[in-house]
């Protein structure tokens, strides 16, 4: 934490060290995830996120506001925010200065008053410093991401944390506003639609926002030399595409049917979820996978290609719009979406979902571990997750017919429209809509731990 101005430092103790008898008790850190156990903070339930950045690329300097409105989950004496570097300058709980102390990715906030059961509170952040990228424990980077001119904000399944303090875990959606400031001959993009722009001297200002739930994981900011395009599928829903300026030409072919790809979707998935569509492509290099990033997924130039688009488009309703419960879920957003490149094969270009099927079968790397049951947080992003969890669908399809899974496809994000939802969730689901135990289906598909089956 950066020094704080000395005349705030004899109250910040004074806040820090009374308990007038108080009642309340400090908010977890944590939430016990499986794979992840201190990602995300109990004690509270984040509603909306108000951010007001700046960011510097010269300099690689970002300066943020995060006003985080939340409603309390119990009686609080402290709660934590997840952030990931950056220098805390000072924070306000209801507009008075709170303690606050940092350990790590963990900020703890202490207020002048404690929060009491289910009142909402207004928390005030404010940073600044060099975003930092962060690497996975499978290699992979996310976070902030430094690329020619600007920079690109990926968060899955931690990197939020690199540009926002907040709850980061997907259990706790939140809508958002974010304004972000950049250079004039620079675009910044976020996720939802355009409430504004302005420019004033050398800077132009852009605020998003984000009407649905979103999970933190899902948020994105890409800053840069981008060129945009608007359109509308049949049914009038507003689609924005952008490219960074040196790989819009070879994108723009797979781009100009993402109008193509949603109406598809929804046909088989149901009514889109979100208030407008898109995908933004970006230069080989600033990420090495395609993100799901609510309503406009980021995929890189040599991965954008139409089963790409396909699978991240399908994310919008499994995974953004119903989303995982805890990240052992995961496999509840790649084996739908893999699935749905399965179904898009087979709607549109004549290949039978059998022969996915029998190709992902094939592929010794869908056998190491139980779709459901990833051995550890290196391995949440492993084949399994997908080709296997794409397999117990088809398994499902199988055992319960068309018509019954055509039905599953449509109800199961309608029936958790915005929400989050877990692997007992779906299962419990699936049996209704099928009107049969399918315990045969989930004890070898979904968590066998045998190898291929015979």
């Amino acid at each position: 934490m950066r020094r704080l101005p000395r005349s705030l430092v004899p109250l910040l103790l004074l806040v820090g060290c009374t308990d007038g008898g108080a009642s309340g008790t400090p908010g977890a850190a944590g939430l016990r995830d499986p794979l992840f156990p201190r990602l995300g903070n109990g004690g509270y339930d984040v509603r909306h996120y108000q951010l007001t950045l700046e960011y510097d690329p010269t300099a690689d300097r970002l300066s943020g506001t995060a006003e985080i409105l939340a409603d309390a989950a119990q009686d609080l004496s402290a709660f934590n925010l997840d952030l990931h570097g950056l220098d805390v300058e000072d924070v306000t709980v209801d507009g008075a200065p709170a303690a606050a102390n940092r350990a790590g990715d963990e900020l703890t906030v202490r207020p002048r008053d404690e929060l009491r059961r289910d009142a909402p509170f207004r928390t005030v952040v404010r940073y600044a410093g060099t975003p930092r990228t962060i690497t996975d424990r499978d290699g992979a980077e996310e976070g902030w991401l430094r690329t020619a001119g600007g920079a690109l904000a990926l968060g899955q399944p931690t990197g939020s944390m690199a540009w926002f303090p907040g709850n980061h875990h997907p259990s706790d959606k939140a809508t958002y506003d974010v304004a972000i400031t950049v250079p004039r001959e620079l675009k910044a993009l976020s996720n939802g639609e355009l409430a504004r722009e302005t420019t004033t001297g050398g800077a132009t200002t852009s605020v998003w926002r984000s009407s649905a739930p979103m999970a933190s994981y899902l948020a994105t900011l890409v800053i840069g030399p981008y060129e945009t395009t608007n359109g509308r599928t049949r049914d009038g829903l507003p689609v924005l595409t952008a490219a960074e300026a040196t790989v819009a030409a070879r994108t723009a072919a797979v781009a100009g049917r993402v109008a193509e790809v949603t109406e598809w979707a929804a046909g088989r998935f149901g009514p889109y979820p979100f208030s407008s569509v898109g995908a933004i492509a970006v230069r080989d290099g600033a990420a090495g996978y395609a993100l799901e990033t609510q309503n406009r997924p980021v995929i890189p130039a040599g991965m954008y290609d139409l089963p790409t688009l396909v699978h991240e488009l399908a994310h919008q309703w499994y995974g953004n719009s119903v989303t995982p419960a805890d990240w052992r879920d995961m496999w509840l957003s790649e084996g739908f979406a893999t699935y749905a490149e399965w179904l898009w094969a087979e709607d549109r270009e004549g290949t039978p979902a059998d022969e996915s099927f029998a190709e992902a079968f094939a592929t010794d790397a869908n056998w190491s571990f139980p779709p459901a049951a990833p051995p550890s947080a290196e391995r949440v992003s492993d084949p399994p997750v997908y080709g296997r969890g794409a397999m117990v669908l088809h398994q499902v399809r199988r055992a319960v017919g068309e018509e019954k899974f055509s039905a599953l496809l449509k109800g199961w994000p309608a029936e958790h429209r915005h929400g989050n939802a877990s692997t007992e969730d779906f299962t419990a689901y699936a049996e209704e809509v099928a009107g049969q135990d399918l315990g045969k289906v989930w004890k070898v598909w979904l968590y066998g731990t045998g190898g291929r089956p015979r």
